[in-house]
């Protein structure tokens, strides 16, 4: 059964908001677990902001992290590599930091997440 809050809405993102709004915007959308509507403002601030490395990767690791949280691993995985490809480039120190060292550790936690688990130990007799 799927409530109202399955329900993606599209989402009506005025051109005059900055980058911070959208960005705000978009958190407090994640924070309220309306994930669609928080990947249709990050994916708005990626298309808006192409050439401002910054915003492409706040938007690039935050909607992979959002794809994170819903569980969908394999797409999180295949978006933090290919944010952290960007990091492989002669311009990689003007690249924000954190989303590096951010992307890998999700990408530490969803390793950790796939791996088999042992329904029971048993020691040797």
């Amino acid at each position: 059964m799927c409530l109202s809050a399955c329900i993606t809405v599209k989402v009506n993102i005025p051109a005059e908001l900055s980058p911070a709004e959208i960005i705000q915007r978009a958190q407090e959308a994640s924070d309220r677990n309306r994930y669609g509507q928080a990947l249709q403002y990050y994916e708005a601030l990626l298309e808006r902001n192409q050439t401002n490395s910054d915003l492409v990767c706040t938007a690039e690791y935050e909607i992979a992290f959002i794809h994170y949280k819903q569980n969908k691993y394999a797409l999180a995985k295949e978006e933090f590599h290919a944010l952290l490809e960007r990091y492989d480039s002669p311009d990689a120190e003007l690249l924000p930091q954190q989303f590096k060292l951010l992307a890998n550790k999700v990408l530490e936690r969803i390793e950790e997440k796939e791996k088999p688990r042992k329904l029971f130990s048993r020691k040797p007799a």
